[in-house]
């Protein structure tokens, strides 16, 4: 009874050290790290740090946007408001329907000129024209409006937004 209590035990310790030696195999298959688990998780490891970049690079891309258009935005309510102060004085100038003919006529009778004076001063015009040199436009410091206007809120960021 006892050598077949030992031919069982070896048996079993034989089939426990095959079942070892192939589940072994398998592990170091799984973890392989071209073709297993290992490969993907480098792999998705890789992707995820690219995306991180990209992401980041999205976002400096988005705060670049939003300054400048912040600033169009300021530039905009500056030009408005000058346009409403230019309307509004605009009131104070009499509409060509209330001047009459007579008044007009009294006030500015066109001077004659000569022919040849007319073409000497075309000729100069033409001239003053051609030896300008373009002057680099002025850049013009923006401020913010003054007054009531167009006062607008600056947008609230939360810390999730962020």
């Amino acid at each position: 009874m006892e050598l077949i209590a030992d031919i069982l035990l070896v048996a079993g310790a034989l089939g426990a050290g095959l079942y070892c030696f192939v589940l072994a195999r398998r592990l170091k298959r799984f973890t392989d790290l071209e073709k297993g688990v290992g490969g993907a998780v480098s792999v998705l490891s890789a992707q995820a740090e690219e995306l991180k970049n990209s992401l980041e690079s999205a976002r400096h891309a988005s705060d670049q946007s939003g300054l400048t258009l912040q600033d169009l935005t300021q530039r905009a309510e500056s030009v408005a408001q000058r346009l409403e102060l230019m309307m509004a004085s605009m009131h104070d100038v009499i509409p060509e329907d209330s001047i009459d003919e007579n008044t007009l006529s009294a006030e500015a009778e066109p001077a004659e000129e000569s022919e040849e004076e007319s073409a000497e001063t075309e000729t100069n015009i033409e001239y003053f024209r051609e030896n300008q040199e373009p002057e680099p436009p002025a850049k013009e410091a923006t401020k913010p409006p003054e007054g009531l206007m167009f006062f607008r809120h600056a947008p609230q960021l939360d810390e999730a937004s962020r």
